[in-house]
């Protein structure tokens, strides 16, 4: 193809789309004349990028683009709507749809957890090798009981619930490079695993689930999530499928975003719980059962809600005129 050619039979209509653009203010049938010339740029940018990619004509057909897009959806301010929309369709979409993921990611945890656990309790010096007899007394007998009585239950929730969505964002921020997010999960696991064989070792193996399944549940099945979306995106750049890789990586980017946000409010629950509940007088029973329901709504929350938005359609991620336009791919 001839770009200077191409460049100048359409020149006309991307000057046309620019000045509509730059206006405040459009009549209806200048209104109509913008979304015509925006579907018409759109094709002209797909021909360049295909037929004779140059760098800064691609670069400036995509910013005139964005910002006819803007100009033709509207400026969007947040809303409440917006809010509920995120929470009864995009979050539980894009939990439902990592479902398999998070799914295995968590029973593979629980299951090097347990493996952890029971090879330190068949041997002791797992952990007399790193503490020493007066460290162990104090961690069995005080310190993992007072740790959740340690600061104001209202402090402590912000503490946690801080410490834990930090930790999150971490594993999904750092999921493009695979590895770092299989050791942070794995460290998780490891030391409930020791801390449990320890514990268990000394008698003390209901005090332990006692403290830990009111707000370990839900806890520990968010950073799971959050372990899943991390490995996600590195599976979509290592394995892209039918799209090319950049578009793969940046569909799961926008979802994990998303998962973030969403996780950031299952982990207020879980440190709400960790707060006030843990360290509350109730009978071990009544805050295990409390754990055990808050666990329980939200596998329905994605298992129903999720479902149901999933297959209306939404995946997790952005709306299609958000996204931007998308190389074509053939098959």
């Amino acid at each position: 193809m001839d770009l200077d050619a191409y460049v100048a039979a359409h020149h006309a209509q991307w000057a046309r789309l620019e000045e509509l653009v730059g206006r405040r203010r459009l009549t209806g049938a200048e209104a109509d004349e913008l979304l015509d010339l925006y579907q018409r740029v759109s094709t002209h940018l797909s021909v360049v990028r295909s037929a004779s990619p140059d760098p800064s004509l691609v670069a400036h057909l995509s910013s005139l683009l964005a910002r006819a897009r803007l100009a033709t959806a509207g400026k969007r301010a947040g809303s409440w709507s917006g809010l509920l929309a995120f929470f009864t369709t995009t979050f539980p979409a894009a939990l439902y749809r990592l479902r398999r993921w998070w799914v295995a990611t968590a029973l593979v945890g629980v299951a090097v957890a347990v493996a952890v656990g029971a090879y330190a309790y068949a041997n002791p010096q797992v952990w007399t090798s790193v503490m020493s007899q007066e460290e162990i007394d104090s961690f069995v007998r005080t310190d993992f009981e007072q740790y959740y009585s340690e600061f104001s239950h209202l402090d402590f929730t912000g503490l946690v619930w801080t410490n834990n969505a930090w930790v999150s964002a971490q594993v999904i921020a750092l999921g493009i490079f695979g590895l770092p997010v299989v050791v942070i999960l794995a460290m998780n696991v490891v030391n409930v695993g020791i801390a449990g064989a320890l514990m268990a070792y000394h008698g003390r193996t209901a005090l332990f689930f006692g403290l830990i399944l009111p707000h370990g549940l839900l806890e520990l099945t968010a950073v799971f999530v959050a372990g899943a979306a991390g490995l996600r995106i590195f599976w979509s750049w290592l394995v892209p499928g039918p799209v090319p890789r950049l578009q793969s990586l940046a569909h799961e980017v926008r979802s994990a975003v998303g998962i973030a946000l969403g996780l950031a409010a299952v982990l207020f629950v879980s440190g709400v719980i960790e707060g006030f509940v843990t360290p509350s007088g109730l009978p071990t029973w009544a805050r295990i059962a409390i754990g055990v329901t808050a666990e329980t709504l939200f596998l329905l929350y994605v298992f129903v809600v999720g479902r149901a938005a999933y297959r209306r359609g939404a995946t997790g991620d952005l709306e299609s005129r958000d996204v931007g336009d998308l190389v074509p791919v053939s098959g």
